[in-house]
């Protein structure tokens, strides 16, 4: 990523890649829906507010925007679920990523099993 670039797209310097306009943004720390843009710069958020300069600009017309969850601490083997079916289970709801302790696999398979894992995780979201 270009940092200097994300900085110039951020102080509105630069135009965004992407800005997607008129969204209700769900602030997950305040609790509150904030109406505003949302500026992107290489698949990254630049910043949210006022932005109106972009090379492509989609107007969400009051749509909501959230941000991804984050499973900060799971077993995966634990869920007894192959890794495609906990993901077709948790994407829906909003999980984006998971952080996953694979100790109890590797613990009984070594690190065939951690390759398992990896194997089988490798297409999913």
């Amino acid at each position: 990523m270009n940092l200097e670039g994300l900085i110039s797209v951020a102080r509105g310097e630069s135009p965004a890649d992407l800005v997607l306009v008129n969204a209700k943004i769900i602030n997950t720390l305040t609790g509150e829906i904030e109406e505003g843009n949302v500026a992107i710069y290489q698949k990254h958020i630049a910043g949210i507010g006022d932005y109106d300069q972009g090379k492509e600009i989609i107007d969400l017309g009051g749509r909501y925007l959230a941000p991804g969850l984050i499973d900060g601490h799971i077993h995966l083997e634990s869920t007894m679920l192959h890794p495609a079916e906990f993901a077709k289970t948790v994407v829906p709801r909003g999980v984006s990523a998971v952080a996953t302790d694979l100790h109890e696999i590797a613990n009984v398979s070594g690190l065939r099993g951690i390759r398992f894992m990896l194997d089988a995780v490798r297409d999913c979201p």
